[in-house]
């Protein structure tokens, strides 16, 4: 949910064409991966719990957002790219070093290297838009 909300801040206030794009395919490729993740949860018949990593990420995504909030035109564009670059690694450094390593569960294993390939795809996307922005 944090980098579609990212994403739906960018369609509002991105002037670059590539950024909207962007943008658009966070939406897209982020709600269809939620989309997964919640149908698994209910197969599964598990409820999510927050944990110190996801309150951490949420804190940082809301001060980030409002960060960006109070810029426009190129110097948005420039920043929130940078932050879907930066938000990436993160993610995906998180799925390769804790979450898969430590998952038990064939389908949930399986979802988080789907999402991890999603995801690393998106970092090489933000990173060439970055790239062409400077």
């Amino acid at each position: 949910m944090i980098d579609i909300a990212a994403a739906k801040q960018a369609l509002t206030k991105a002037s670059n064409k590539d950024v909207r794009a962007f943008a658009q395919d966070m939406v897209r490729d982020h709600e269809a991966v939620n989309k997964q993740a919640l149908d698994l949860v209910k197969k599964l018949n598990v409820t999510p719990q927050d944990n110190d990593t996801s309150k951490a990420l949420t804190k940082q995504a809301a001060d980030k957002r409002a960060e960006l909030d109070k810029l426009s035109g190129a110097a948005f564009d420039k920043a929130y790219a940078a932050n879907e670059v930066a938000y990436h690694k993160q993610v995906n450094s998180a799925l390769e070093t804790q979450l898969i390593p430590s998952s038990n569960n064939a389908e949930l294993k399986s979802l988080l290297q789907t999402g991890l390939k999603i995801f690393q795809g998106h970092q090489q996307h933000a990173e060439h838009v970055s790239a062409e922005l400077k």
